[in-house]
Protein backbone atom coordinates (compact mmCIF):
# COMPACT_ATOMS: atom_id res chain seq x y z
CA UNK A 1 0.00 0.00 0.00
CA UNK A 2 1.20 3.46 -0.71
CA UNK A 3 -0.04 6.19 1.14
CA UNK A 4 0.59 10.36 0.45
CA UNK A 5 0.56 10.45 4.39
CA UNK A 6 3.70 10.62 6.41
CA UNK A 7 5.20 7.81 8.28
CA UNK A 8 3.64 8.55 11.44
CA UNK A 9 0.11 8.60 9.66
CA UNK A 10 0.91 5.48 8.25
CA UNK A 11 2.27 3.78 11.86
CA UNK A 12 -0.52 4.88 13.69
CA UNK A 13 -3.50 3.68 10.79
CA UNK A 14 -1.46 0.33 10.80
CA UNK A 15 -2.03 0.03 14.49
CA UNK A 16 -5.19 1.08 14.70
CA UNK A 17 -6.75 -1.23 11.79
CA UNK A 18 -4.27 -4.64 12.90
CA UNK A 19 -2.74 -4.05 9.31
CA UNK A 20 -0.16 -7.14 8.74
CA UNK A 21 1.03 -5.54 5.12
CA UNK A 22 3.75 -3.18 4.36
CA UNK A 23 2.85 0.45 3.48
CA UNK A 24 4.60 2.48 1.65
CA UNK A 25 4.68 6.38 3.62
CA UNK A 26 5.41 8.97 0.29
CA UNK A 27 4.24 12.52 1.47
CA UNK A 28 6.37 13.89 -1.46
CA UNK A 29 3.69 12.04 -3.57
CA UNK A 30 6.44 11.32 -6.39
CA UNK A 31 5.16 7.56 -6.42
CA UNK A 32 1.92 8.54 -6.22
CA UNK A 33 2.58 10.99 -9.31
CA UNK A 34 4.35 8.16 -11.18
CA UNK A 35 1.55 6.06 -10.60
CA UNK A 36 -0.85 8.36 -11.88
CA UNK A 37 -3.04 8.25 -8.74
CA UNK A 38 -3.15 12.18 -8.69
CA UNK A 39 -3.88 13.88 -11.56
CA UNK A 40 -0.84 15.89 -12.70
CA UNK A 41 -2.97 18.84 -13.25
CA UNK A 42 -4.24 19.02 -9.82
CA UNK A 43 -3.59 22.03 -7.39
CA UNK A 44 -1.54 21.24 -4.26
CA UNK A 45 -4.48 21.18 -1.90
CA UNK A 46 -6.24 18.88 -4.02
CA UNK A 47 -3.14 16.31 -4.78
CA UNK A 48 -5.24 13.28 -3.07
CA UNK A 49 -4.47 9.93 -3.88
CA UNK A 50 -7.14 7.99 -5.81
CA UNK A 51 -7.45 4.01 -4.71
CA UNK A 52 -5.90 2.12 -7.13
CA UNK A 53 -4.75 -1.44 -7.01
CA UNK A 54 -2.15 -2.13 -9.22
CA UNK A 55 -1.71 -5.97 -10.07
CA UNK A 56 2.38 -6.15 -10.60
CA UNK A 57 3.81 -9.63 -12.49
CA UNK A 58 6.94 -10.99 -11.16
CA UNK A 59 8.83 -9.61 -14.04
CA UNK A 60 7.68 -6.48 -12.79
CA UNK A 61 5.04 -5.36 -15.46
CA UNK A 62 2.08 -4.06 -14.65
CA UNK A 63 -0.56 -7.31 -15.14
CA UNK A 64 -4.10 -5.05 -14.16
CA UNK A 65 -5.08 -1.80 -12.87
CA UNK A 66 -8.09 -1.74 -10.64
CA UNK A 67 -9.51 1.91 -10.85
CA UNK A 68 -12.78 1.01 -9.33
CA UNK A 69 -11.74 0.06 -6.07
CA UNK A 70 -14.24 -0.48 -3.20
CA UNK A 71 -12.99 -0.63 0.10
CA UNK A 72 -15.82 -2.83 1.85
CA UNK A 73 -15.45 -5.64 -0.77
CA UNK A 74 -11.66 -5.12 -1.97
CA UNK A 75 -10.36 -7.94 -0.47
CA UNK A 76 -12.22 -10.50 -1.94
CA UNK A 77 -12.42 -8.07 -5.41
CA UNK A 78 -8.37 -8.92 -5.09
CA UNK A 79 -8.31 -12.62 -4.44
CA UNK A 80 -10.87 -12.96 -7.25
CA UNK A 81 -8.17 -10.93 -9.61
CA UNK A 82 -5.83 -12.86 -8.37
CA UNK A 83 -7.08 -15.82 -9.36
CA UNK A 84 -8.36 -14.49 -12.45
CA UNK A 85 -4.52 -13.66 -13.36
CA UNK A 86 -3.98 -17.23 -12.77
CA UNK A 87 -1.39 -16.24 -9.58
CA UNK A 88 -0.74 -19.48 -7.58
CA UNK A 89 -1.42 -19.63 -3.95
CA UNK A 90 0.87 -21.08 -1.84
Amino acid sequence: MISVDTLDDNKAFALKEHADFPMLANPDKKVAFAYQVIAPDAPSERQFARRYTYYIDPTGKIAFIDKAVKPATSGQDIVAKLGELKVPTK
